[in-house]
Parts: C-alpha cells; structure tokens; sequence
C-alpha cells in the first residue's frame, strides 16, 4: 500500500487504537500524536493507548494526561477489541507491543503498519514500510501533508519534528538526507523552536539521571581488539540512583565514541527482562547480529528484548557472536 491509498481509509473508519513500541522513543509517540491530530480534526474517536508509559522527557508533546493512556488489561483489551482499525506506528513486530500484543491480534479491526525498519512480520492488514526513510515520522510527515493539503498544524509540527530529530540522531545517523533536511525546513515554517524541543528531549531531567549514567559508563568494556564496546544496567544501579529504565535513552551512544569500536552494546535489566541496544556504523550489520537473540531494527541500530535470564550470561553470548557480524 501507498501514501495515496491509505488516506481515503482513513476517512472509512469511526474509531481508533493507535499504538507504538514498548519503551516509546521520540519517534514512536511523535508520530502517534501527529497522526492523532488530524484524524482527531476529522471528527474519528481515537484512543493512543501504549504498553509503556511516556517518558519524562516526551512528555512535553503531551499537553494532557488523556493523550496517551497507558495499558491496562480490563480497561483497555475491551477498547482495541471494539475498536475498527489499529494503527501500529514505528514498529512492525507485534511482540513489541508488550502484553497489548494479544488483544491487537485478537481484534477483528483493520490492523495498518507505519513503519521505517526492516523485515516486516507479516501480521497486519496494510503496511506502509519505507526501509530507506530516517524516521517513522517522515513517512507520517509525507502522509499529512497530502492529507492536510500542506496546511499542518504547529503541534503537529513539533511532534513531527522530534520524531526526525530524534531518530536521526539529530541529524548525525547515515539515513539523514536531503530529503530529511527539506522536510525539517518545512517543518520550521510552523513556528518549531528548534532549542527548545532539544533542550525538552536532551538537556532537562533530574540529578539521578546523571548519576545512573556515571555508573553506567563505569561498565564499560572493550572486546576483540577494542572493535565491540559494552555496558550495561542492572537492577540495583536502578534502585541505587532512585531511577528507571527510561533514564537510560540514549546511552548506548556513548560506546559508539570510542576510537575503533565498530559493535557497541548496551544491556539493561529491568522488569524481569534484559533490554539489548546494539549500535554499530561502517559496513556492519547489527540487526543482523540482534536477529540471533530475536530484536531487529536498523543496519546502525537495533534492539531486542530477552525475558528473564542472567545478565552477565547474556552478555557473554552476545559477545561472542559479535565478530562475526565485523568487516
């Protein structure tokens, strides 16, 4: 399916569940609350409803608490259940939804995928899946833009606007491109600070984020030949700093400043599960590399989540797989 004929299905359908991935990114929530918006304007019932609550440092896109509810089994499997379509954004594995992915499979709504990243599981109705564009959001942007006849709204704006940051890294990761840089532009003519959604995202938060990312960077490990970095979380850092696994946003990043290393790896433990971020750049394939222990994401970027386990084991047998995956 293209841009063009996902616009008149929208106009098909009264009532909506728009949803992203566990531990939503700016990405994620940007492009659901865009799209929120317009269809909000077309007089559809929505409901953004995610498994994990929005991040301290996103929540400034939020201007309510209603705008985005966090899933509850009794009050919201009835919600996804009745609803007639489901919009599935900046994800296409129905096992990142959380436990939201039962009821999401189960509903009998037209289920439509907006998504930017590779190997589509094929569980929805309607993909919508541009493995070349830098962020969800410049696929929701080219959507609203046709659908709004060029005419977006300021929050619509913002929230397009850290989708792309965000997800490029601002503006630093291989996929950003002159097209991300005209969308951007376009973006800017609504009014968009662009310092000020940086500072919202990256330079506010609580003293304890500091000190977790202190203890975090005191983990840090180098392997075979200092080409794979390492770091990691565990639950007592967690409970020693008085911080949590949203803190940890864009740590992984720092691996990657280390002169020579082409793999870096960071593991969080959390909930009864490990959360695996792996990053790489030059002609490596970490997604390939998160395959073997069920992520996927990004040539650049990946992701994966191990229920339960041994921390230190995983890393272990994380690292050792890595070589293979080096030029």
């Amino acid at each position: 399916m293209n841009i063009g004929e996902l616009i008149p299905l929208f106009s098909k359908y009264s009532t909506y569940v728009l949803t992203t991935h566990l531990n939503p990114d700016g990405d994620g929530l940007g492009s659901q609350l865009a799209l929120r918006e317009y269809l909000i304007a077309q007089g559809k019932t929505v409901h953004c409803i995610n498994y994990s609550s929005t991040p301290r440092h996103y929540k400034f896109l939020v201007s309510d608490d209603g705008m985005i509810e966090q899933f509850d089994t009794h009050t919201h499997t009835p919600v996804i259940m009745q609803a007639e379509c489901i919009v599935i954004l900046d994800t296409n594995a129905p096992s990142r939804l959380g436990d939201m992915e039962e009821p999401v499979r189960n509903s009998s709504a037209v289920k439509i995928v907006i998504d930017h990243h590779l190997d589509k599981d094929e569980f929805a109705d309607h993909y919508i899946v541009d493995e070349n564009a830098a962020a969800t959001g410049e696929i929701v942007f080219k959507l609203l833009t046709e659908a709004m006849d060029n005419k977006l709204t300021h929050s619509i704006a913002v929230a397009l606007y850290t989708a792309i940051m965000t997800d490029t890294g601002s503006y630093r990761f291989p996929k950003t491109n002159r097209d991300t840089h005209l969308m951007t532009a376009e973006l800017l003519k609504y009014n968009v600070d662009p310092s000020a959604v940086y500072r919202e995202v990256y330079e506010r938060g609580p003293a304890n984020r500091l000190l977790l990312l202190g203890k975090t960077l005191e983990t840090i490990r180098l392997h075979h030949d200092n080409r794979v970095a390492t770091m990691y979380v565990s639950n007592d850092v967690f409970e020693e700093t008085n911080s949590d696994v949203v803190e940890t946003d864009g740590f992984v990043n720092y691996a990657m400043q280390i002169d020579n290393v082409e793999i870096g790896l960071m593991f969080t433990e959390y909930d009864n599960q490990i959360k695996i971020s792996f990053r790489a750049r030059g002609d490596v394939w970490v997604n390939e590399l998160a395959k073997e222990f069920n992520g996927n994401g990004h040539q650049h970027a990946a992701g994966a989540t191990i229920p339960g386990g041994d921390l230190h084991d995983l890393m272990k047998r994380v690292v050792e797989a890595a070589p293979k995956y080096l030029p």
